[in-house]
């Protein structure tokens, strides 16, 4: 396990459908709600002069097309598709970080004016790329558009895997996940979006990109394949998350998060848990009530530490479950398919 010692701090965690969709994190205050506005701020000190000299400017057609991702995940994906024409940069590589907390360069603001095609997140999670974006001549693909119910989703992957799995008592009325690069059917959306994309800045290339996409998307529906033959051995089974990062595999795999909401509620937006759901957290594994415990290594503090030395205690197998690419991995499918064995180990234990 990769030893860290970052504490998240966060606020805002669901999508609200409503809302025009502001996205990321800075660590400039204690204040998660300050450190947002901060970011988005900085963007627009540093960039707002370049970035508007290129707001009335359409995309430009290339046969080297630059794209640039906010995370290392989207950049992934982005590859996949590019393959040998065009180049892909992720502003966030560094496995050992949270992303949340990622404070942009104006090498970052630069590079994000340079683009052909902008692939992020959305969703509160990377706000920087949007509001650096907005005089972009860019094309933007933005992961948590794709989700059903917003304008920009389409019908041409399956979103009906079912979701009265996931959380025990949670309540969406908030709006949905903001980790979406868990949905692997919006991901196959994304590699299909990012395709058209670059087919527009490079026409001449337009046919690598739309088979590479294809390409890519078999390889999802591997994934989704296993998450299905999970489903059928373990429905219903009970894990406990640590952190609500992964509740769109979870429920597509046909698990129940039954971590108190309490608990990874507080864990989302940088608070102590109280002690009564640490008590209800810790009856859990002691009692060993749930098949694993779901933690994720970039989003630590002293009570998801103390889950994780709870349930290695009582023998409960710990699958970790990161938002940012492991050192030495660089495909998506790649990182996927390690942790849904992770996953799949575990159920099986």
């Amino acid at each position: 396990m990769r030893a860290t010692a970052l504490v998240r701090r966060r606020t805002v965690r669901r999508i609200n459908p409503v809302t025009i969709v502001i996205i990321g994190r800075l660590v400039v205050s204690t204040a998660p709600l300050l450190r947002r506005l901060a970011a988005v701020a900085l963007v627009a000190a540093t960039g707002f002069a370049a970035v508007a000299c290129s707001s009335d400017e359409g995309p430009r057609e290339t046969d080297n097309p630059i794209v640039v991702a906010s995370t290392d995940v989207w950049g992934a994906v982005a590859s996949a598709v590019v393959g040998e024409h065009g180049e892909v940069t992720s502003l966030f590589n560094d496995p050992g970080a949270d992303p949340h907390e990622f404070e942009p360069s104006m090498a970052d603001t630069a590079k994000i004016e340079d683009a052909d095609v902008l692939v992020f997140n959305g969703g509160h999670y990377d706000a920087y790329v949007e509001s650096a974006a907005k005089g972009s001549r860019a094309i933007k693909v933005e992961a948590a558009a794709l989700l059903p119910g917003s304008d920009e989703a389409g019908d041409d992957h399956d979103h009906s895997h079912d979701h009265e799995h996931g959380h025990e008592g949670h309540d969406h009325g908030d709006g949905p996940n903001e980790h979406v690069f868990y949905d692997l059917a919006l991901v196959g959306q994304v590699a299909d979006k990012t395709a058209e994309a670059l087919a527009t800045v490079s026409p001449m290339n337009a046919q690598h990109y739309r088979d590479n996409a294809t390409t890519f998307n078999e390889g999802i529906r591997g994934l989704q394949a296993r998450l299905a033959a999970i489903k059928a051995q373990h429905d219903g089974a009970r894990v406990a998350s640590t952190e609500a990062l992964s509740e769109f595999l979870l429920a597509e795999a046909g698990l129940v998060d039954a971590a108190p909401p309490g608990f990874t509620d507080a864990v989302e937006n940088g608070q102590s848990p109280s002690a009564a759901d640490v008590a209800k957290f810790t009856d859990l594994l002691t009692h060993r009530q749930v098949a694993a415990l779901i933690y994720n290594p970039q989003s630590v503090d002293p009570a998801t530490d103390q889950m994780l030395r709870i349930a290695r205690d009582n023998r409960i197998p710990v699958v970790e479950l990161t938002e940012s690419l492991p050192q030495g991995v660089t495909g998506y499918l790649d990182w996927q398919s390690e942790q849904i064995r992770q996953l799949e180990q575990a159920l099986n234990a």
